[in-house]
């Protein structure tokens, strides 16, 4: 999410690269660029161009601040309120039983023919893609505890063998995630479930899509209005997961950029062992201290992460509070600051990175082998 604050899991980077010698910024043709908020930016970015070459970083990153302030002053002035997705008919969710390790089966066979149902009627809607994504859900391999097909949608989805589990890790995605974009989102939970059975077969990773995720660029992703909605029903699935693995499993969160302000949100009575702010633009708290929480605090931000340009402020401004104040990862915060590598804003999954190591050695709980930042 771009400040729009950063929140997309697994979605492109948005840091735009400074190509040697050509005198101008380029963006990888994976990588959407950072909001461009007003004629003044453009005018300063077409001046940039014609720079002499290899223009300081400092002066990039002067742009991209300048950017990402104008685009918070902008939530403030328009109405709040985003864009709704376009109406997709699709049934209500499958009525369940309690979810208990003896009903784990009953559950994904319900759901798995939910999304089935789903991607018929999005078809008849016309809606092509959106049937294609939930057709690849109702696969007989994959296993969610919960599924909606309405809008934009949101899922639960299990990898491992829940019931059975000692460690249990939850991703918690951030902006522009939804069951169109599903697909970057069920990679990274993929990815971390791969790396801890390597070590432990005995872990279960959830790909929590349990909330409407705020749009990248939008004013709901400068406030902590969607993840207020999100927060009971997260904490809520926690203690779920307790009463399906036992209470001798750990929980972990995993929470990335517009994720980790859901989570801090959630961290207070949440019965977790680890908290983990990846990408994050703030949780809205002055300092770990202030998510009153017992789980131990982590953070981490990959040294190509566009996120570190956003302005950590939190401010009042016509009665609405914008912005999440300190950065998690500044001593001031007091969180646990961990190696993220060299990686951008949807690295921290990637297979054979450092982030995805040290987050495997989080759930499993070996933290005295965590490399620190």
């Amino acid at each position: 999410m771009a400040f729009a604050t950063g929140v997309r899991a697994a979605a492109p980077r948005a840091t735009a690269r400074v190509r040697r010698g050509s005198g101008q910024e380029q963006p990888r043709s994976d990588e959407p660029s950072p909001p461009r908020t007003s004629s003044a930016t453009e005018s300063a970015e077409s001046a940039s161009a014609s720079a002499p070459a290899q223009p300081s970083r400092r002066r990039t990153h002067r742009w991209r601040r300048a950017a990402l302030a104008a685009l918070i002053t902008g939530a403030v002035v328009l109405p709040l309120s985003a864009a709704t997705h376009a109406e997709i008919p699709a049934p209500a969710p499958a009525t369940l039983a309690p979810l208990m390790a003896t009903t784990l089966d009953e559950a994904y066979a319900a759901n798995r023919a939910n999304a089935a149902e789903a991607s018929r009627m999005a078809a008849a809607h016309g809606d092509d893609a959106r049937a294609a994504a939930d057709r690849a859900l109702a696969a007989p391999s994959r296993h969610f505890l919960h599924f909606d097909g309405r809008g934009s949608g949101q899922a639960t989805e299990v990898f491992g063998d829940l019931a059975h589990a000692d460690h249990i890790a939850v991703l918690v995605p951030g902006s522009d995630t939804s069951l169109d974009t599903y697909d970057r989102f069920h990679r990274a939970a993929a990815a971390l479930h791969e790396q801890l059975t390597r070590t432990d077969p005995r872990t279960a990773v959830i790909a929590w899509l349990g909330y409407e995720t705020p749009a990248t660029i939008s004013p709901t992703v400068t406030t902590t209005g969607r993840a207020d909605q999100a927060a009971p029903h997260l904490r809520g699935f926690v203690r779920q997961l307790h009463g399906i693995a036992g209470r001798q499993a750990t929980v972990s969160l995993l929470c990335h950029s517009y994720g980790s302000v859901v989570c801090a949100r959630t961290a207070t009575d949440l019965d977790a062992t680890d908290l983990v702010l990846l990408g994050s633009p703030g949780t809205g708290a002055d300092d770990a201290a202030g998510l009153r929480t017992r789980a131990r605090v982590w953070a981490a931000r990959g040294s190509d992460d566009w996120v570190a340009e956003v302005p950590h402020v939190r401010t009042n401004l016509f009665g609405i509070t914008v912005g999440f104040g300190t950065d998690p990862v500044s001593p001031a915060f007091g969180a646990q600051v961990f190696a993220a590598g060299d990686g951008g804003h949807s690295d921290y999954f990637t297979p054979g990175s450092v982030s995805l190591t040290n987050l495997a050695r989080i759930v499993l709980g070996h933290t005295s082998e965590v490399t620190r930042a």
